[in-house]
């Protein structure tokens, strides 16, 4: 029980132990008894009327919530809800041998669990990653398995970025171009930042249907994952406008899904006919999803100038009572998110959208350029959760060295995201308390394969269970030791995390653009640059 991530909040050592054989019986009320064999699908446990192995709900307890008692007769869970019983699963497949964590039982393997009591809550409501699936593109197999890695650590949002300038992810039939057209490029940069453009010369693209969309949300939630989709508007709008011009801030203009990266000027009309557009994709997503408690509507990097530019668009905004773009960008995010509430959804947001006003009070703000927005935001009354660039975003590099693969700069640790407090000691009561969690994100430009998203991921996701879990400063001073045991168990389940002592031979970033280049983007200084941008009235315009 020394060993177990994310750390629980009580676990009690006792004598003897209990044999969880193969096939055992499993007591209780079936919703419960699910989740428990969902959990520990390699035992094969069996329902049954009474068993050594009883599951039973507490009402008093929170959804994710549970309690185990393991003694040499028997095993009890008590759980709050599906969710609770679930994890309680997830912590007994901890205690097991790490063959637990393999698709098949190995001949010989002794399935002992050690007796004793665990109590265990999460401290954050929200405990979350972000896949990027717009730069580069992931088969729903990707997403999936990163569904799977999630549950076993005890994290419970999976936000899907499913539109960018790079292409458009999801099966529309209401407007088909958007996956027709949208849905891919000609071709890929591969210039390193900074450098003169060069491009791979290969089509890159694909779409999820909305079945698949169904399949995943479906999947997920057996999983006590949520999913949150994000249509990133009104600006990152390169790949709709592909598709359909006409609600680009001027008509007639030709786009085209960007083969680059960095921030294009292409921006969606705030017009009615927008609005409308954007209703009738909600609809079809969450149509697919099924309740979708959470919808991300972007609202970051937007160059407002073609609205500026544009006499329709600025005799609207006089129309409406607004002085600046900038405020009818506060009002257009606005409008959505009165939509989705309208459909039951809250809106989340980043944190551009925060200071550009006129937020509904039941909005989600992602401070992803720093801290010091992210109290703002709280103080204002918004939940926040925390995505901070450093230490949250994955798509830095792990080292300062040319033999990690390319990564957008330097650097984030698996002790720096150990180390992250997400709602500050120094934060008072109230503003503590409006943050609800904590996602890291995974920016794909230079995620382009599932063996490199799970070299980003694993382990410093580790370190974002622990600490999300735990609803504490940061993860406990035996988090390395419970770190390395816990890396057995990633082996057995087969992901190619990076080694804390450095990356395989195989995984290095080799030659050319897959090499990494330290020093040329330090997050630090980046992190300085967020946090002014924030104190700014323009501060919508792209801040890198």
């Amino acid at each position: 029980m020394d060993y177990l991530l994310p750390r629980p909040k009580l676990a009690e050592k006792a004598p003897g132990s209990f044999e969880l054989t193969p096939g055992a019986g499993v007591s209780g009320p079936a919703h419960l008894v699910d989740s428990v064999r969902l959990a520990l699908a390699v035992l094969d446990l069996r329902p049954a009327e009474t068993a050594a192995v009883r599951v039973e709900q507490d009402p008093g307890l929170g959804d994710e919530a549970y309690r185990v008692t393991i003694t040499a007769e028997s095993v009890l869970i008590v759980a709050g809800g599906s969710a609770g019983a679930f994890y309680a699963g997830q912590t007994l497949r901890q205690l097991l041998p790490a063959e637990a964590f393999r698709s098949a039982q190995l001949p010989g393997t002794s399935w002992t669990l050690p007796a004793g009591r665990i109590e265990d809550a999460p401290g954050f409501s929200w405990r979350g990653a972000h896949m990027d699936i717009s730069r580069h593109f992931l088969p729903k197999r990707d997403v999936l398995r990163m569904i799977d890695l999630l549950a076993l650590h005890k994290l419970n949002r999976l936000h899907l970025h499913l539109v960018d300038d790079q292409g458009w992810r999801v099966e529309s039939r209401a407007f088909p171009l958007l996956h027709e057209v949208g849905s891919h490029r000609a071709q890929t940069t591969t210039s390193p930042f900074g450098e003169e453009s060069t491009f791979d010369g290969l089509p890159h693209g694909g779409f999820y249907t909305l079945s698949d969309l169904a399949e995943i949300s479906a999947y997920a939630r057996a999983r006590a994952v949520t999913i949150v989709p994000e249509i990133d508007v009104p600006g990152h709008a390169s790949a709709i406008l592909a598709a359909y011009p006409s609600l680009g801030a001027k008509p007639g203009e030709p786009y085209e899904v960007l083969d680059r990266w960095g921030i294009s000027p292409a921006i969606l009309s705030p017009l009615p006919a927008t609005v409308e557009f954007l209703a009738t994709v909600f609809d079809e997503i969450i149509g697919a999803l099924g309740p979708v408690p959470y919808f991300h509507i972007g609202g970051d990097e937007c160059v407002l100038d073609d609205w500026a530019a544009s006499p329709e668009i600025s005799a609207y905004q006089a129309e409406l009572g607004l002085e600046t773009p900038s405020d009818l960008h506060a009002w257009f995010l606005r409008r959505l998110a009165d939509v989705l509430a309208e459909r039951g959804s809250r809106a989340v947001v980043w944190d551009e959208a925060f200071v550009s006003g006129m937020l509904r009070q039941d909005t989600v703000v992602m401070p992803w350029r720093g801290q010091g927005v992210g109290r703002r935001a709280a103080a204002a009354g918004h939940d926040v959760v925390a995505t901070s660039v450093f230490p949250m975003y994955f798509d830095y590099a792990e080292a300062a060295s040319d033999e990690e693969p390319v990564g957008i700069g330097d650097t984030v640790t698996v002790e720096d995201v150990a180390g992250f407090a997400p709602a500050p000691a120094e934060w008072t009561p109230d503003e503590r308390a409006r943050v609800i969690g904590a996602q890291f994100q995974l920016w794909s430009e230079r995620i382009p394969d599932s063996r490199t998203l799970d070299y980003r991921a694993w382990p410093r996701g580790c370190a974002a269970a622990e600490i999300t879990w735990a609803g504490e400063p940061a993860a406990g001073a035996d988090f390395l030791r419970r770190l390395d045991v816990h890396l057995v168990r990633l082996d057995a389940f087969g992901v190619e995390y990076r080694p804390l002592a450095g990356p395989h031979p195989w995984q290095r970033g080799g030659t050319g653009w897959r090499r990494h280049r330290p020093e040329v983007v330090l997050v630090h200084e980046v992190m300085n640059h967020l946090d002014e941008m924030t104190h700014s009235a323009e501060s919508t315009r792209p801040s890198m």
